[in-house]
């Protein structure tokens, strides 16, 4: 077994084809069908359907391996690299869209100012999404709802966000300036599915206080459950960060008293070492949340950001790196 043939099956896992894979990896295809022929015989097992091209149960183990294996080779070539110059290299980061909003633009501009040999890869999509494609390898990094109940993921919480209503205009509580969970009980709103983090948190509290929540609609996105409150077709719960501010009358975010805050963290595979640009972006991470997150409203840093995170702005707005631990 060799590292060509682990690339070709993973080139056909994500092309779909042997001639796809080849034109992606730029060789024949005659070279792709014999490195994967070789890579079944060694482990006694067919890998590709050829009839369909569709990976086999067995091969889409082999290839959750392999994105595995090769993810650790980019680190070392990363690590050993930053040992004697900047710290250079890729990393993916996954993260949720209402966090992406004020987040990626200062993690862009403060990654291109202290780490400007890293390339950075962001995937914006919700936490349902970005959880196997951490556990796979194909991100590093991932900014997600907490609590994660995966044991191969470990987390750093990062801020605690309050709960708001959005109310359209010309909604029975458009009125209102503030409000409580009974308030809602039985009224249609918008939320997300069962299932995730934030709908599952607001029905354990409802039931606590005898609360039925009633869903107009079930969305897995918070962006686009914001929209649809932003639009018209209902009230929706959500972050506060979702909601950055009043826009005019055609909208009104309303507190919600007493609700838990929804918690945001960053998150990686227990396992897997981080590479050096990996826990570079990290730190520029913990950073900019310390400077930046009490500057968007109902968003609170966590106590627990690690104790390093020292990062102040400078004159000239920018932030200054934080000291190395002794």
């Amino acid at each position: 077994m060799d590292l060509r043939q682990l690339n070709a099956l993973v080139a056909v896992a994500d092309h779909g084809s042997f001639s796809a894979a080849a034109r992606s990896l730029h060789t024949v295809q005659s070279n792709i069908s014999t490195h994967v022929a070789r890579l079944e015989r060694e482990l006694a097992a067919m890998l590709v359907d050829r009839s369909s091209g569709a990976l086999t149960e067995e091969g889409m183990v082999v290839v959750a391996r392999a994105r595995r294996i090769q993810a650790e080779l980019d680190a070392l070539a990363a690590d050993v690299a930053s040992l004697n110059a900047e710290v250079t290299g890729d990393v993916r980061l996954g993260v949720i869209g209402t966090t992406a909003r004020w987040l990626v633009p200062r993690l862009v501009e403060e990654m291109g100012r202290q780490h400007p040999k890293v390339q950075m890869v962001v995937v914006d999509a919700t936490t349902t999404s970005l959880l196997p494609q951490l556990e796979s390898g194909r991100l590093d990094l991932a900014v997600v709802n907490l609590p994660i109940d995966e044991p191969d993921i470990e987390t750093d919480e990062l801020f605690e966000e309050d709960r708001v209503l959005v109310a359209p205009a010309g909604h029975p509580l458009f009125g209102r300036d503030r409000l409580t969970l009974a308030d809602l009980d039985g009224e249609p709103i918008l939320l997300e599915p069962r299932g995730t983090n934030f709908r599952d948190q607001l029905e354990e509290q409802a039931a606590d206080e005898g609360v039925t929540l009633t869903a107009q609609a079930e969305v897995d996105g918070m962006r686009l459950l914001a929209s649809l409150a932003f639009q018209g077709f209902g009230a929706a719960l959500l972050p506060a960060s979702a909601a950055p501010g009043f826009i005019g009358g055609d909208w009104k975010r309303i507190p919600v008293d007493g609700v838990v805050g929804r918690s945001v963290g960053i998150a990686r595979r227990r396992k897997a070492l981080l590479s050096a640009p990996a826990r570079a972006l990290r730190d520029v991470v913990f950073q900019i949340v310390a400077v930046h997150a009490s500057q968007q409203s109902g968003v609170h840093p966590a106590a627990t950001l690690p104790a390093t995170v020292t990062a102040r702005k400078d004159a000239t707005g920018q932030l200054n790196q934080p000291e190395s631990p002794e």
